[in-house]
């Protein structure tokens, strides 16, 4: 589960405030938004003990207090809480104004659920960022804390750096003040679960075997570890678990080193410790097992600083990634056309000390053509290295990146291209041009691939984790933006093209029921519902009723067929299914499905395609799902006003109302007399008849809206 983060919105709209915590907690459940009405609130909020805000979401504009200004009344409590302006003022100069200020995001208020997405992930990363700067600092504060307290624990102790050289020294004092001719450690291996020859003097050598070990259970040794108190055995040969009967110890004093393993002196003779020298035994055991310890939590700590200098190193990077996307996002958002998205990420990525080059690959024209992803723009190389790409073609090694970039919607890495065989081909440009790592990042928004932007970085394994995270997230946001303006030019344009298809697959569902009846099928409309379900309205003259009906107890791909309204000539059927691979490829490519008849297993299909998207490419992707497929015509249309107000009315109106919408009219609710009513369209929908009819008359008030009200466009 990730970890909760409280975001605050402020916004002096309330609906605003309730709209914006519904959208943010709908995309991450790991959101948790609390809201004010106004900075004064929203100070006392974050000042009130216990509140835990993780985040603040504010409007510019609001009466008393701006949004500026009530930045700059939390930094006085706060200086690095995060703070995203989210505004509908979408000026350069209150941009620059924000980022002036210093605000963690800028935002501009756009309508649709993409904007609320952005908005999370900009919450997400700017409170991960700031708690991991808050970790950053509590572990540097510990880390000195720690620090100086070994140090004035361990002034006096050995200054052995390395557990191998406290062995030694231990064992080599031990011979000095017992004088025994026996003395030895041996350390515990926890991997082994088994206690191994450490260090022994050099008058030990002949007399012990280094190669000895001591498994669970076995010796004096393991016994004396594994009860951790020290044994004297004046007469080895007549202990019960001695290890070896003929050992050459007549006497041995054992002291545990706590975990580490155990510390051995043994005599020639019985009874060979007095009093004396025991006590100098467990006293040098002591300072090397504190020494151990000691040597143990250096090594640590020496792990913990590396890190933090790792860590370190990471947020430098980070910030100064976050930095040129904050500037990329800026021109993109300010960009009108695809080529201007596409120049702005390049040129902005290549004039970074961080990046050598970058440059965008589309991948549009192979679903198409067949060919292999193509460079659409780049900045900071010669474009000599481009020309490689190009003629190497679909056997580029960057071709193939692309391929698995835009195949797997994920960001790819190449850490050394000099170690990497499949970039053999590419040594000598890498260094010609001074460049070892290549990442590729996936140009996609929801549902749409527009190729990948590659950026070429001159170090070897030069891109963190952190790092890819964000560029990947740039990715999408540049997806999101070519979306955006690639669907204002369609609506824009009076040119769209329809595909008139014929379609003998099985799969095809309206082949499957043609087959079913001996009659001509058509089908009247779609609507593809919020939750996922399809709901399709079909007429058919003089249907086997029952015979239908019954399909949706036998096919799983049906959940309900039932009759809507019983014509002179023809019965309409409302069917419920699964989401189907032909709707699908339409939402893709946001195509439309005019019109579609079927009979004994063969349907006609017209389809209406923006002009921005090819043709075969919805051709090619039908095919893949539904071989039998062929195009018979393919014609020009003239769709400008009625794709205006169908973008206008989606605006307006909610899912709910949309789909109410539509029923009435496939359904031919708006027909006299009625083909259907209300209490039909509200079962097809699954909803009671109150709330149908009142999904329907917001919809129908807010399009006579659009129509008569003297502000419409």
């Amino acid at each position: 589960m990730n970890t909760p983060i409280t975001a605050l919105v402020v916004d002096n709209d309330p609906g605003f405030t309730d709209l914006a915590a519904s959208m943010l907690e709908r995309e991450d459940e790991a959101l948790r938004i609390e809201t004010a009405v106004s900075a004064d609130a929203a100070l006392e909020a974050i000042r009130e003990p216990g509140t835990g805000v993780d985040c603040i979401v504010s409007d510019y504009e609001m009466p008393g207090m701006s949004g500026l200004d009530l930045l700059e009344a939390v930094r006085e409590t706060d200086p690095d809480l995060p703070f995203i302006l989210f505004t509908g003022k979408g000026s350069e100069e209150i941009a620059s104004e924000a980022i002036a200020a210093g605000v963690t995001q800028y935002l501009q208020k756009k309508p649709g659920r993409d904007r609320y997405t952005l908005l999370a992930n900009q919450i997400k990363n700017a409170v991960s960022q700031y708690r991991t700067e808050l970790e950053l600092r509590e572990s540097e504060r510990r880390y000195e804390r720690t620090l100086a307290a070994l140090h004035e624990t361990t002034r006096d102790l050995m200054r052995a750096s390395t557990k191998e050289e406290i062995y030694t020294a231990a064992v080599e004092t031990a011979g000095e003040v017992l004088e025994s001719p026996i003395v030895a450690i041996y350390a515990f291996d926890p991997a082994d679960g088994a206690l191994t020859h450490a260090a022994s003097t050099a008058s030990s050598s002949e007399l012990l075997d280094p190669e000895v070990r001591f498994e669970r259970g076995e010796g004096l040794v393991w016994e004396v570890f594994s009860e951790g108190e020290a044994a004297y055995y004046e007469d080895t040969r007549r202990a019960a678990n001695v290890h070896n009967p003929e050992t050459l110890s007549r006497s041995e004093l054992i002291v545990p080193l706590g975990t580490h393993g155990v510390f051995v002196a043994g005599a020639e003779v019985v009874d060979g410790f007095d009093e004396t020298m025991t006590e100098l035994m467990h006293i040098l055991a002591a300072n090397t097992e504190a020494a151990l310890d000691r040597a143990e939590r250096e090594q640590l700590l020496r792990e913990h600083d590396r890190t933090l200098t790792q860590q370190n190193e990471e947020l430098t990077r980070l910030n100064h990634t976050n930095e040129i996307v904050r500037k990329i996002n800026r021109a993109v958002a300010q960009a009108s056309t695809r080529q201007e998205i596409e120049s702005a990420v390049c040129e902005r990525l290549a004039e970074t000390d961080r990046y050598l080059f970058a440059w965008i690959a589309t991948t549009e024209t192979s679903r198409a053509n067949g060919t292999e992803p193509t460079p659409s723009d780049w900045a900071g190389i010669d474009p000599t290295y481009i020309d490689s790409v190009r003629e190497d073609g679909p056997d580029a090694p960057e071709a193939v990146l692309i391929r698995r970039t835009v195949d797997e919607r994920t960001a790819q890495l190449v850490p050394n291209v000099l170690d990497d065989h499949g970039w053999k081909s590419r040594r000598k440009e890498a260094l010609t041009f001074g460049f070892q790592t290549v990442l590729s990042v996936p140009l996609v928004d929801n549902e749409h691939s527009y190729g990948a932007l590659v950026v070429h970085a001159p170090p070897a394994d030069a891109f963190t984790a952190g790092e890819r995270a964000v560029l990947t997230e740039l990715g999408e946001t540049i997806g999101h933006a070519i979306h955006s303006v690639e669907r204002t030019r369609s609506l824009l344009t009076d040119n769209r093209l329809e595909l008139e298809l014929a379609c003998r697959d099985s799969r095809l569902l309206l082949n499957r029921l043609s087959k079913h009846v001996d009659a001509e099928l058509t089908l009247e409309g779609a609507i593809d519902r919020e939750d996922g379900s399809v709901v399709f309205f079909v007429s058919v003259a003089d249907p086997p009723v029952e015979t239908l009906c019954a399909l949706a107890d036998r096919w799983a791909s049906v959940e309900t067929i039932s009759v809507v309204s019983e014509g002179e000539e023809t019965t309409l059927f409302e069917i419920t299914g699964c989401p189907t691979a032909f709707v699908d490829v339409l939402r893709e490519n946001d195509a439309q499905l005019r019109s579609a008849t079927a009979a004994n297993g063969s349907a006609t299909l017209v389809l209406d395609v923006p002009q921005r998207v090819n043709a075969r490419s919805v051709i090619e992707a039908i095919r893949d799902e539904y071989p039998e497929t062929d195009l018979h015509a393919k014609r020009e249309t003239t769709t400008q006003s009625a794709r205006r107000l169908d973008a206008q009315l989606r605006e307006r109106v909610t899912g709910r109302q949309y789909e109410a919408l539509q029923a009435a009219h496939y359904s031919g609710f708006f027909d006299w007399p009625r083909e259907s009513t209300g209490e039909d369209l509200a079962a097809a929908l699954d909803v009671s008849p109150p709330t149908y009819h009142y999904h329907l008359r917001a919809a129908e008030r807010k399009l006579v809206s659009m129509v008569f009200d003297s502000d419409s466009n």
